[in-house]
């Protein structure tokens, strides 16, 4: 195994990122209803934690820490990842938090579309077994007559699950180079100009000390999980830590019926353990592939 690969610490890592995604998603919620717009969200997101990490290596020496040979791969990551921030972020306004993170659980599907269509890789059994199962919990969420899951909320939901797969390609990807302060650092570096030109013109002032509380709350949150998770595909592939971001669903329903006094629906318990098997057995599937080739390689 090679030394950078801790496979428990990166489940860690993991497991934690997710009680950060999901304490962050509940904070968008709850300002997208004391009317605090997405754009102006998203900006404080990626504003605060980008002074943050600069301020901190600033105070240590460490800024030669930013330095980077990749600026357009970040550049990159930063568009598509500002997309993907935009839905993943979007969808918990439209829908309850269980429903929308369990939506999200369908990335790991697009994650084996994209290696057939993009890589022409050739998927088993297993895996298109996982994808129809996965594709059939969404189909028993979204419900036929279209009153549990709005039209919208699906499209947000499962655009942002398909982004996110290209994301975790992404991050593994940066990973194998650039330090995960880099990776977070220019993801805010690139994406806050864009964000501001919105905040100036929509951004209004907030005279209630809980709403600057909850966007202080976002930022941290959201640089907690930025780094958690880059750290994590950093030391472990993301076969092998996607199976903590299951744990999401009990938060985001603790949270749903703890501040919303929302209890996921009968369509969505029979759902959701479809889409979540689904993604476990292409994490098992990716895993033993991994395996498999890791032999072969030694032995060539």
């Amino acid at each position: 195994m090679p030394p950078t690969q801790r496979p428990i610490y990166a489940l860690a890592l993991r497991l934690m990122a997710m009680v950060a995604i999901s304490v962050m998603l509940l904070l968008v919620k709850l300002t997208g209803e004391h009317g605090v717009w997405l754009p102006e969200t998203l900006f404080w997101r990626q504003f605060l934690p980008g002074v943050a990490l600069f301020g901190w290596l600033a105070a240590r020496g460490q800024i030669g820490r930013l330095a980077t040979k990749r600026p357009w791969v970040h550049a990159r990551r930063a568009l598509i990842g500002g997309i993907g921030m935009f839905l993943t972020l979007g969808v918990v306004q439209i829908l309850p938090l269980a429903e929308a993170t369990v939506l999200g659980f369908t990335s790991p599907i697009f994650a084996v579309l994209l290696a057939v269509l993009l890589l022409g890789e050739k998927v088993g059994p297993w895996r298109w077994t996982a994808v129809v199962l996965g594709l059939a919990g969404v189909l028993i969420i979204a419900g036929p007559d279209r009153a549990h899951i709005p039209l919208l909320g699906l499209a947000t939901g499962i655009g942002a699950a398909f982004m996110v797969a290209i994301i975790s390609i992404q991050l593994r990807d940066l990973g194998r180079t650039e330090e995960p302060v880099s990776v977070v650092f220019w993801f805010s570096a690139f994406c806050t100009p864009v964000l501001a030109l919105f905040f100036l013109k929509i951004g209004v002032p907030h005279h209630e000390p809980v709403v600057w509380a909850m966007l202080a709350g976002i930022g941290v949150t959201g640089l907690a999980a930025q780094l958690l998770m880059t750290a994590a595909l950093r030391y472990g592939s993301v076969a092998s830590v996607i199976v903590m971001d299951y744990s999401q669903f009990g938060w985001a329903t603790l949270w749903g019926w703890l501040f919303f006094a929302h209890v996921p629906g009968a369509q969505t318990w029979i759902g959701a353990p479809a889409i979540i098997a689904a993604g476990l057995i292409i994490a098992w599937r990716e895993q033993v592939r991994g395996s498999a080739a890791g032999e072969r390689a030694p032995a060539a």
